[in-house]
C-alpha cells in the first residue's frame, strides 16, 4: 500500500522540517511506496526550497479556501491512502509504527481519526475542550475528499472510519504574537463567512465572549492546564469578541 503525505504550506519554512523530520520512520520503512507532496501558496521564504530538499514533490496553486487547497494537495498524490498533516504538526515515533500497522493489514476502513495533542505555551493542554480532540487525517484517497468551511475544512469518507491511536502534536502558534498575527486573518474570514451566510449581528453577541471564558475556564475545566489554560481560554474569548465586532463592522459599513 502507497502512503501519501499530504501537506499545504505557506512561508512554512520554520515549522516544515520539523514535520518532515517526523516523517523519516515512515519514508525508511516504505522506500518507494512513500511519498509527501507539498502544495505551496505563494511562499516568499524557503518553504519550497526545504520541502524539494528533503525529497518532497513540490507545487503551487493560489490559496482560495483550506478545504479547496488540501484537496487540490491530494489530487497531486499517487498513494492508496493519504496522510493529511500540516505544517505544524508532528506524527510521532509511535504513531508512525501504528500507521505502518494498520496499512500492512489492509484494513477494511475508508478512513481512521487520530488522536491530537494541542500544546501552548511550552504545555500540552488537556482541558478547555482541547483533551481527546481527535481528526479524520488518514483515509484511502478513492474513497476521501475534504470539504467544509473557509476555515474548519474536513474529510469527508465514502465508508467506515476507524480510531487509530497515532498520537499527533499540533503546535498552532510559537508565541502569543503568532496567535495574535493569525488571528487578526482568522476572525476576517469568519466574519466574511457569516456575512455571506446571511448572519448580521445581534445584541446577545455581546454575550459571547463571556459565555466563551466560562465554558473553557470552568465547564470544560481549562483552568486546570494552569496559566497556559488560562491564557488560551482568555484568548478564545478575544476571538470571538473580535469575529463578530468584524461582523458589525460589516453591517455600519453597509448602512452608510
Amino acid at each position: 500500500m502507497k502512503l501519501s503525505v499530504c501537506v499545504i504550506a505557506k512561508d512554512e519554512e520554520r515549522d516544515l522540517p520539523g514535520l518532515l523530520e517526523s516523517l523519516e520512520p515512515l519514508r525508511t520503512a516504505l522506500g518507494p511506496e512513500f511519498e509527501a507532496v507539498v502544495l505551496d501558496s505563494g511562499s516568499s521564504d524557503g518553504t519550497m526550497r526545504a520541502a524539494a530538499g528533503w525529497g518532497a514533490r513540490v507545487s503551487s496553486r493560489p490559496f482560495d479556501d483550506f478545504a479547496a487547497q488540501k484537496q487540490a494537495c491530494v489530487d497531486r498524490a499517487s498513494g492508496d491512502w493519504v496522510l493529511s498533516l500540516d505544517a505544524d504538526e508532528r506524527l510521532s515515533p509511535e504513531g508512525s509504527a501504528l500507521v505502518l500497522q494498520a496499512l500492512s493489514q489492509d484494513p477494511p476502513e475508508a478512513g481512521f481519526s487520530l488522536p491530537f495533542d494541542v500544546e501552548f505555551m511550552g504545555r500540552v493542554l488537556r482541558w478547555g475542550g482541547l483533551g481527546g480532540e481527535r481528526h479524520l487525517r488518514l483515509f484511502r484517497r478513492a474513497k476521501g475528499r475534504f470539504g467544509g468551511e473557509h476555515l474548519h475544512e474536513g474529510v469527508s469518507v465514502a465508508g467506515p472510519v476507524g480510531r487509530l491511536e497515532a498520537r499527533v502534536l499540533h503546535r498552532p502558534y510559537r508565541d502569543l504574537g503568532e496567535y495574535l498575527a493569525k488571528m487578526e486573518e482568522y476572525t476576517a474570514r469568519a466574519a466574511r463567512r457569516r456575512w455571506k451566510a446571511g448572519r448580521r449581528p445581534c445584541w446577545t453577541d455581546h454575550l459571547r465572549p463571556f459565555w466563551e471564558l466560562f465554558v473553557r475556564l470552568v465547564l470544560k475545566g481549562g483552568v486546570l492546564d494552569g496559566r497556559p489554560g488560562v491564557s488560551w481560554a482568555m484568548l478564545s474569548a478575544f476571538h470571538t469578541w473580535l469575529k463578530y465586532a468584524r461582523l458589525s463592522e460589516m453591517a455600519r459599513a453597509e448602512e452608510r
